[in-house]
């Protein structure tokens, strides 16, 4: 087995890794294949599917399953190989033979592995910790939220339409004097200010009362999806019906006891201060997580492979579509009805994949130059938790979970533990 660097080298940490595989290896997967196909080789003198490998191979020539029990060789072997160099593969560009007899084969991988970074000035980081004071307004910011939440809708008849309000109208549309497809409608509920509209149309009908008839003028914009209507001038007829807006219900004691199980307003307040107080610590101690990993990510030196942030994307879209199944969607109907493509939905995650390889790869050097270790009581302890968070038998997590992918997780969970204990927290 030997690794060298790939000449053919098209990103970072590309490698050919040439590989022995031994003649007794070989001939099991060789006999392997034969018994798996011999069960469709007619040979004259013999019944169907019982023909010696030998009387085969006399036939077919030596090497007639060769092909195929390489194939099944090299996930192994290439493993192996790697194990041996102490390198983690990333991703195999392509497999090629060189050579092979009963004594064994030789073949040759090239391939993209996961690079030696280097990292520094990792303890120590200062960071600014959010403030966690809970003040009047923050209160009165919540207060003010359920309010909205429990707002009536009301109609308005003594005054004109206003940014905000709700406007039930008909409306037609006309370019060059002519109404066009999907310019029409009845009783439409449009929410002045949601920009849901193209631009200028629900501004031009703020001012305008109930029972109004007038006209606005508009101009689709140059990316507007029909195509027919890009860059056009634009008349809308509309009919103003209604104007409805929300009423918010005034702050005392019976609105407190209708949104919660408090009798008072102060019984009320103080319960938000409890509710605000947990939500400030929670958000100021993620912060202080991203500050962290973001300097982490910046001290990082070292040539990061594409296929790294590749195998990523693919991963969280690969999670992404178990939660829509679990929701009762399939991908396919998703992409649909978002309007994308598989490249399209990668191309979602694919700023925060860098993010998350960054980091591992930072915490992951941080491990290695600290020489941080996982203990078996370490790997028990984390068996147990994944055991009762699954409602599974720890022998089964063991089983589906390697204890050396494990190890390593544990190891980055360590590392960052350390980098957040020595972090200067202003």
């Amino acid at each position: 087995m030997a690794l060298k660097e790939s000449t053919k080298k098209e990103q970072a940490n590309s490698y050919e890794l040439v590989v022995n595989v031994d003649g007794e290896t070989f001939d099991k997967a060789v006999n392997a294949v034969y018994k798996k196909q011999v069960r469709n080789i007619n040979i004259q003198g013999f019944r169907k599917g019982k023909a010696p490998r030998q009387i085969i191979e006399k036939m077919y020539g030596s090497e007639v399953f060769y092909e195929d029990a390489m194939q099944n060789c090299y996930p192994d072997a290439l493993y192996e190989a790697a194990k041996e160099a102490d390198v983690k593969i990333v991703s195999v560009e392509s497999l090629e033979a060189v050579e092979a007899s009963k004594d064994g084969f030789t073949f040759k991988a090239s391939i993209i592995v996961e690079p030696t970074m280097e990292i520094n000035d990792y303890l120590g980081i200062e960071v600014n910790k959010k403030s966690t004071e809970v003040t009047d307004e923050l209160i009165d910011e919540e207060i003010e939220k359920v309010r909205e939440r429990n707002a009536r809708i009301v109609t308005v008849e003594d005054r004109a339409a206003e940014n905000g309000d709700v406007a039930v109208i008909d409306f037609e549309g006309f370019v060059d004097g002519e109404a066009f497809e999907g310019g029409k409608a009845e009783n439409y509920n449009l929410k002045l200010g949601s920009g849901n509209f193209i631009p200028g149309f629900e501004e031009q009908i703020i001012g305008h009362n109930t029972d109004e008839e007038f006209s606005i003028n508009v101009k689709f914009p140059e990316d507007y999806q029909a195509e027919e209507l890009k860059g056009k001038e634009a008349e809308f007829k509309i009919k103003l019906h209604e104007i409805k807006t929300n009423e918010l219900p005034v702050v005392d004691d019976e609105f407190v006891k209708d949104v919660s199980e408090k009798e008072t307003l102060e019984e009320y307040k103080e319960e938000l201060k409890e509710t605000v107080s947990k939500r400030l610590v929670d958000e100021a101690e993620k912060d202080v997580d991203d500050q962290i990993a973001n300097k982490l990510m910046e001290h990082l030196e070292g040539e990061i492979p594409e296929a790294m942030y590749d195998n990523q994307a693919d991963q969280m879209v690969r999670e992404f579509e178990m939660r829509l199944r679990a929701q009762g969607m399939d991908m396919n109907t998703y992409m649909q009805y978002m309007g994308t493509d598989a490249n399209g939905l990668k191309s979602m995650y694919r700023d925060e994949a860098e993010k998350r390889v960054k980091l591992r790869l930072a915490l992951e050097t941080v491990a290695r130059k600290e020489n941080i270790e996982v203990t078996e009581a370490d790997l028990d302890e984390e068996y147990s938790k994944m055991a009762e968070a699954y409602k599974m038998e720890v022998d089964k997590v063991k089983a589906a979970v390697p204890a050396e992918s494990l190890t390593e997780d544990i190891k980055v969970e360590k590392a960052l533990k350390l980098v957040k204990d020595k972090a200067v927290i202003k």
